[in-house]
């Protein structure tokens, strides 16, 4: 692309010329948003394509279990990335049923509420959490408590899921959901119309109103630039990579059917169904940008750790052994920058698929780019 490229004129009147730096979750759901309001978007992102990566380069959305889990996460976010998170969920929930009525198959989207499991031994811990997160929810006042499940109620919600060392502590907490991150990714590009997608095409810098590539191309002319590239956007932003591991069995036979959070004096690991028979298991977070391929130690415990709450994991197989860096800001709260031409999101955490509908729409809706409505789909529908 040659130096000083001007974008693509106007598509109507009123629209606006959007350049965006990244094509993970935040860019495709910025680049899907924005085009069916009939603004011209380029989006421009290092990889190869649009195909799902998980070699540890690709976007970091790929590798999440899509667990959408608001009151999980006030273990230790605070009340206000939670609500986040059901403003979020509102969101998912409009998407996905919008893409079932007309797209097959549609990302899947299930809100059936998730568990919280624990083993007696560790039952002390467990209860320390819960009750942060039952005192800050009745603080906010929602309808969604954690309550605790005995053995018949856990047995009729999921049969497969008990203890194959003794007894297991549950709770329940209703309003939860998930998400298929990979179908979720895969639709937000193909149902973007009218998008320019440029794939080998690595940002180096953004300014407002213009995106310097690498190979010293500068590309002018945009209305608004949104810089979305989590940890590549340093050094302009002080963000660091938080890594992710995550586990893909595929498990015929096994009935899970809600997530599954494993309370732990020293693991924070989730158990996460997926259509296909598949079972994805992960660890919340490592504080390490080291890329590279899993551990034996870290396969062994996530393993071991969801084995001892699903016995029917033993004869599960590994599909895959996947690893990422998610984006972090140094206080781990999401921030949304805003000047005249340039929008920078950034430092979603752990929380990238439980924050970017709400902090898009925010962002979206603060530059008058779409109409300020319930949710991130289009007014005509």
């Amino acid at each position: 692309m040659p130096s000083d490229t001007l974008m693509p004129a106007r598509t109507r009147r009123g629209a606006a010329h959007i350049g965006i730096a990244g094509a993970g979750l935040l860019g495709r759901l910025l680049a899907w948003t924005l085009s069916r309001q009939g603004h011209a978007v380029s989006v421009f992102d290092p990889a190869p394509g649009p195909a799902p990566r998980f070699d540890g380069l690709g976007a970091a959305g790929f590798t999440a279990a899509g667990m959408l889990s608001p009151l999980a996460e006030l273990e230790t976010a605070d009340p206000e990335l939670a609500a986040r998170g059901w403003d979020s969920l509102r969101h998912w929930e409009a998407l996905c049923a919008a893409w079932a009525r007309r797209r097959s198959p549609a990302p899947h989207f299930a809100r059936q509420g998730s568990l919280m499991v624990t083993h007696r031994s560790d039952l002390g811990a467990a209860h320390r959490v819960l009750n942060r997160l039952c005192a800050l929810a009745r603080a906010q006042d929602w309808p969604q408590q954690p309550h605790p499940l005995d053995a018949p109620a856990l047995r009729a919600l999921e049969p497969d899921l008990h203890s194959s060392t003794g007894p297991m502590h549950a709770w329940m907490l209703p309003g939860e959901g998930q998400i298929d991150t990979v179908q979720a990714l895969q639709t937000l590009q193909a149902d973007a119309e009218g998008v320019q997608w440029h794939w080998r095409a690595t940002v180096e810098t953004v300014r407002p109103g213009t995106l310097g590539l690498a190979g010293e191309a500068t590309l002018r002319g945009f209305d608004q630039v949104f810089d979305v590239r989590g940890v590549g956007a340093r050094p302009e932003c002080p963000v660091r990579g938080v890594r992710g591991e995550l586990v893909w069995l595929h498990a015929p036979g096994v009935d899970l059917r809600r997530p599954v959070r494993l309370l732990h004096p020293r693991h924070r690991v989730y158990i996460v169904p997926r259509p296909g028979d598949l079972v994805l298991v992960g660890a919340s977070e490592l504080e390490s940008e080291d890329r590279s391929a899993m551990s034996l130690r870290s396969a062994v415990e996530l393993m071991a750790a969801a084995h001892s709450v699903l016995p029917g994991l033993a004869e599960a197989r590994i599909v895959r052994m996947d690893t990422n860096l998610r984006p972090a800001l140094p206080d781990n709260r999401p921030e949304i920058h805003t000047e005249t031409g340039l929008t920078r999101i950034n430092g979603l955490y752990r929380h990238g698929w439980l924050l970017a509908p709400s902090l898009v729409h925010e962002a979206l809706t603060h530059l008058q780019l779409i109409p300020d409505t319930s949710t991130l789909l289009p007014h005509h529908g």
